[in-house]
Order: C-alpha cells, then sequence, then structure tokens
C-alpha cells in the first residue's frame, strides 16, 4: 500500500519524536531512581542517628534509664516509622516502642504503590534490625537496636516529590507528542507541498503541454534544484520541439526544389515539348547533385551523433596552419572584391587534429563569405593566452537575427535571411563545426547584429606546447 509524502513524513517523525520521548523517559527514570535511593537512604541514617541522640539527651538528662520520656520516643518512632529498643549495660531491656512504627509503615506502602510500584530498593517485605552503642560523656551506657521496613525510608515531602516528577513526565510527554505532530505536519507540507507541484507540471509536460512551468515558493534548496531542472527541461523540450518542426519543413524545403524541377523537366520530355538535350540532362545532373549532397550531409550528420570523433593528434605549428589557410581563400574574396585580413601571432605550436582544425576554419571562412554584403570584410585573429589558443573570425555581413542566435548551432537550421540570399547550405555546417571544437576540448561561441556583422570566437582550451 503506497502512503503519500506527507504522512509519510509526519508519522516518521512522530515515531521519531515518540522513541524520543520513551528513550529520554526510561534513562531520566534510571537516573533519578538511582540517585534518589542514594538520597532517602541518607536521609534514612540521619534519622537514626537523630533516634540515637535523642536518646543520648534523654539519658543525659536523668543520668539513668529510669525516667525516660517514653512518649517523646514513641512519637518520633511512630512519625519515623523506626522500631526503637533500649538496652542496658546488663542486657536487660528498658524501653521498646512496640508495633507503632507499622502505621507509618502502612501508610507508606499504601502510598509507594499507588505512586512508586517498582522504585529500586523499597522493598515493603524487608525488615531490618541494626544495633548500635550508647555513648554518654564517652562512656558506654547501654545499646540501642533500631529497626524498620523499607517503607519507612519514605518521607510525605518524599513521595509529593515523585509524585510531582511522575506527573511532569507525563505532562512533558503529551506536550512533546503534541509538538511533534505539529511541527511533523508543517515540516512535511512544506516539503510535500512543492513536490505535488512539480509533479502536476511534469504531469503535464508528459501531456504535451511544454508551456507549462514550475512556478513553486521554498527554502529548501534541493527542492529549488528540482523545480530548476523541471523548468530546464521544459524550455529544452518546447526548443527541441520547435527545432524538430523545423527541422522537418527544412529537409522538406531541401528535397522540394530539386525533385521539382526534375519532375517538371521529365514531364515536359514526355509530352514531347522538350527535346533532350546535353543542356537539359546537365541541370538533371546538377539537380541529383543537389540531392546527393544533401543525402551526404544527412550521413555526416548521423556520423556526428554517434559521438565517433577520433581524434588525430599531433604537434602542429598552427600560426603557419592558419597562414596557409587565410592564402588559400584570398583569391575567392578577391575575386568577389571582398577583403580577407589576418592577424596571427607567430610560432604557436600545438597538440591538435589538423584534419579537424582545417575543416572547423573551412566552414568558418565559407560561412562568413557566404553572407557578405557587397565590399565585405572578414577578420580572422589568432592568440595565446597562458595554454589556451583563442581565434576569433569577424564579418560586416548580414549578421544573424537576435532570435536566431540560440539556434545557430543546431542541425539544419537556416535563419529567414539567409534562406533568401539562396546559398545552398545545408544548414549542418556550423554543427559539425560546434562537434569538432568540442571534441578537441574547446567551446566556440557566437556574437551577432542584424545588418552590422557576426564574430564566432573559438577557445582551445590546454593545447599549446611549451
Amino acid at each position: 500500500m503506497k502512503m503519500s509524502l506527507m504522512n509519510k513524513l509526519s508519522l516518521g517523525i512522530l515515531l521519531a519524536v515518540l522513541v524520543s520521548i520513551i528513550l529520554v523517559s526510561l534513562i531520566s527514570n534510571a537516573i533519578i531512581d538511582k540517585e534518589f535511593s542514594k538520597y532517602l537512604v541518607g536521609e534514612h541514617k540521619t534519622k537514626i542517628e537523630n533516634a540515637i541522640n535523642i536518646i543520648e539527651d534523654l539519658y543525659k538528662q536523668q543520668d539513668s534509664f529510669s525516667n525516660l520520656n517514653h512518649d517523646e520516643l514513641r512519637r518520633y518512632s511512630e512519625m519515623q516509622g523506626l522500631y526503637i529498643e533500649i538496652k542496658d549495660l546488663n542486657n536487660e531491656t528498658v524501653y521498646t516502642s512496640g508495633n507503632a512504627y507499622l502505621q507509618h509503615n502502612n501508610m507508606m506502602r499504601g502510598m509507594m504503590g499507588s505512586m512508586m510500584p517498582n522504585f529500586t530498593g523499597m522493598d515493603s517485605r524487608q525488615y531490618t534490625e541494626n544495633t548500635y552503642p550508647l555513648v554518654v560523656d564517652d562512656n558506654r551506657v547501654g545499646t540501642v537496636i533500631i529497626g524498620y521496613i523499607n517503607t519507612s525510608f519514605l518521607s510525605r515531602d518524599s513521595i509529593a516529590f515523585i509524585r510531582a516528577l511522575n506527573y511532569s513526565f507525563v505532562i512533558s510527554a503529551f506536550i512533546a507528542l503534541a509538538f511533534g505532530l505539529l511541527i511533523s505536519i508543517i515540516i512535511s507540507r512544506q516539503l510535500s507541498d512543492p513536490l505535488i507541484k512539480i509533479t502536476q507540471t511534469s504531469n503535464q509536460m508528459r501531456t504535451g503541454n511544454l508551456e507549462v512551468r514550475s512556478l513553486v515558493k521554498t527554502s529548501t534548496k534541493e527542492i529549488a534544484e528540482l523545480s530548476n531542472s523541471i523548468n530546464y527541461l521544459a524550455e529544452t523540450l518546447s526548443s527541441q520541439e520547435m527545432l524538430r518542426k523545423r527541422l522537418t519543413a527544412d529537409i522538406a524545403h531541401e528535397l522540394r526544389t530539386p525533385l521539382t524541377t526534375l519532375k517538371t523537366h521529365l514531364e515536359a520530355f514526355i509530352d514531347g515539348v522538350w527535346e533532350p538535350t546535353a543542356e537539359r540532362f546537365e541541370i538533371f545532373y546538377e539537380e541529383i547533385n543537389r540531392l546527393t549532397k544533401l543525402v551526404d550531409n544527412l550521413r555526416d550528420l548521423a556520423k556526428l551523433e554517434q559521438r565517433n570523433n577520433k581524434m588525430n593528434n599531433s604537434e602542429v605549428n598552427i600560426s603557419n596552419e592558419m597562414g596557409k589557410l587565410i592564402e588559400s581563400f584570398k583569391p575567392l574574396f578577391i575575386k568577389e572584391n571582398y577583403q580577407l585580413d589576418s592577424d596571427i601571432e607567430p610560432e604557436i605550436n600545438a597538440l591538435i587534429d589538423i584534419d579537424k582544425f582545417k575543416q572547423i576554419m573551412n566552414n568558418l571562412l565559407s560561412n562568413a563569405y557566404k553572407y557578405l554584403k557587397p565590399n565585405g570584410r572578414v577578420e580572422v585573429t589568432l592568440a595565446k593566452q597562458n595554454k589556451n589558443i583563442i581565434i576569433k573570425v569577424k564579418d560586416n555581413g548580414i549578421g544573424i537575427p537576435e532570435k536566431d542566435l540560440p539556434f545557430v548551432f543546431e542541425r539544419f537550421y537556416r535563419s529567414d535571411i539567409s534562406r533568401s540570399k539562396n546559398t545552398g547550405g545545408s544548414g549542418i555546417g556550423l554543427t559539425i563545426t560546434k562537434s569538432f571544437v568540442e571534441a578537441i576540448g574547446g567551446r566556440i561561441s557566437v556574437q551577432s547584429s542584424s545588418d552590422i556583422g557576426t564574430t564566432f570566437t573559438i577557445v582551445f582550451l590546454n593545447i599549446i606546447l611549451s
């Protein structure tokens, strides 16, 4: 049977409080029992000493046992629950209190039975007698026998103290249980209510509502982090869903154009409108090439998803390799009256996969070239910082709209501006670039503004050789 989190927490906290109360009560009672027994024994010794002192004083007053104040001894015997017997030096009994002590014993036995039936050392069935010498002015004048039943240890004040102590334990237990119940309810609600809301949010996400967000207010760090994670998951799933729909539309768009062209031309051939010529077959060939390129890009994308980017690192002079790449692109830029500048820090040696590095730079430079405006300019910088390499590719092209910046590295994503340029790109060049950068152990970022330009920044971490 499953139990709600609130009930489970409340029950757990209440059980912990109850067990704590029982343990504290047992330990406290054991310690108080032991110490109180010591106290009562000490009090009992004092009563016996007082009895002996009273007898010695009475003897001093009369200088003999003949006229002892029997009433005073009897009252003390009854009040303290003691049996008192006095013998002279001839071992003759000169006084006995009789069984008057039993009246006190019976009363204490009843009180003890109701208040402390298990008090250690208080076995009411045990009777004890002890003999003590009577010494007056350093001379022994006789002996005194003092007997008692164990309940005589107890006085009215002792019984009242024990009663108050037991009562305080009971009241404290009830208060602790009530307080524990209240605290358990408060804590369990503080924990369970946000989790219930988060669960409701996740259930709505499961049914397809990716716009819902977890709006819980809590001071519990873990629950706040869980809420933020759910919100991040919702945002990620929402963006992925948007990208999935856009990917479908992009692939359909990429396939539609060459297929439409092929279909139109074939229909013209079938209807006898066109005569088959080499020029028209060349159009067929170009469109088939576009389809082949798209399939190749899809295959490359599949390889990226398999994360099979094995590194073939070697010691390379990055400065020289970058210079060669810049020189290879300059004729292309000059042909379109574009400008390609570079600022390369010399003699930077690094341990890197040179093939992937070249593909990264080819993709970035080609991308910048495609989207330049008339009289466009691209600037490439290479610098080192500690053991890191920093590369920037900056252009003054058409730029990327702010709404598209978060998605530029997503597969098949192309902004509406890039479509209008009809560049023929498939939309996975930057996806591949980011994958290679991260495989080498770096990171790539982009800054851009529409009609102002774009800057790609790459940082390769800890690859410089000393």
